[in-house]
């Protein structure tokens, strides 16, 4: 099984705090930190190994850095896998835009060109009999000389727009934000319509139909992935159940939970602070006197027995002197 955290600590660093304070923070501090022939050493926030040195951060508990550990950290893996795709597309439609641009500012001299190109590499294509004059390719690229230049300028600043989208969706998962998911998961799903239409007109086309099938099949996936493990549009309990989360699985928080009855009359934090609003534990009830123990047989006899065993009796003085 792959262990996130030592993994992560590994390329990152370790994340240590100590928390600065009286009372419960006083406790979290001497919990989190350990002394060693080789001086102080404190606990990572993310993997629970104890690193000497002195610790990157410090002041309140509540305060203290949240650090992903375990299924954040997987759940961060994937988020940045699909920022990476984001981004590469965006990249990739965004010099689509450029060159459909630069094509109808010189549709003319375009059509030109490729008439004397197509003309040289007849005899080539004729010599393993591929009839070029009706071939698709060519009868698309020719179609769209046909198009005026203000309707080519116009699907180049639509694919700008869509490349812009992309890229903007790919930063937002890479830096984990929540309005990053919220955009990928609305713009995702938006051309999910148009991406069904595409791959049904290319059903006769293997390759192209292939292709089509797997992009619409990755982004249904990333729209099922963020709305279900993101608890997007208030699923799963929504944002403030997602935020619980995070912090309950804090190794900070399951540390200040061990220490919370080590200081008399106080908590170890209100988890309005901790749980990101969620109700503060109440006291557990106190214990309840056990029931007087039932007076056995047993006990009376031994109640009514001698509390010492009699001695034995003097010697009778008169049995000595008659001996």
């Amino acid at each position: 099984m792959r262990d996130w955290n030592r993994r992560h600590c590994a390329r990152r660093g370790h994340e240590t705090y100590a928390p600065a304070g009286s009372g419960v923070e006083a406790e979290l501090a001497a919990r989190l930190q350990v002394e060693t022939a080789h001086g102080q050493a404190w606990r990572c926030l993310r993997c629970g190994d104890f690193v000497i040195g002195e610790p990157k951060g410090s002041g309140p508990a509540d305060r203290a850095p949240i650090v992903p550990r375990g299924k954040a950290l997987r759940d961060l893996f994937i988020l940045r896998l699909l920022a990476v795709e984001r981004i590469v597309r965006g990249v990739v439609i965004l010099l689509i835009a450029w060159a459909v641009w630069k094509f109808g500012s010189s549709q003319n001299a375009m059509q030109r060109l490729f008439e004397s190109d197509l003309t040289a590499f007849k005899p080539f294509a004729n010599h393993f009999g591929w009839d070029v004059e009706h071939a698709s390719i060519v009868e698309r690229i020719r179609k769209t000389f046909n198009y005026s230049p203000k309707s080519i300028h116009t699907v180049a600043l639509l694919l700008g727009g869509y490349a812009l989208l992309e890229t903007v969706e790919g930063v937002g998962l890479w830096l984990a934000k929540r309005w990053g998911e919220y955009l990928t998961a609305v713009g995702t799903s938006i051309f999910l319509p148009l991406e069904i239409w595409d791959g049904y007109t290319k059903v006769h086309e293997h390759k192209s139909y292939i292709f089509a099938i797997c992009t619409f099949t990755i982004n249904v996936a990333a729209v099922v992935y963020l709305l279900i493990s993101k608890r997007l549009f208030g699923i799963r309990g929504g944002g403030k159940a997602f935020e619980a989360q995070k912090h309950a699985e804090s190794l900070l928080t399951v540390e200040m939970a061990a220490c919370a009855g080590a200081v008399p009359g106080q908590h170890a934090l209100d988890e309005t602070v901790v749980l990101g609003g969620m109700p503060a534990p109440t006291s557990p009830p106190p214990a309840q006197p056990a029931p007087p123990l039932r007076q056995t047989a047993e006990t009376v006899v031994l109640t009514t027995l001698p509390t010492t065993l009699p001695t034995q009796p003097p010697p009778d003085p008169n049995i000595g002197g008659a001996r």
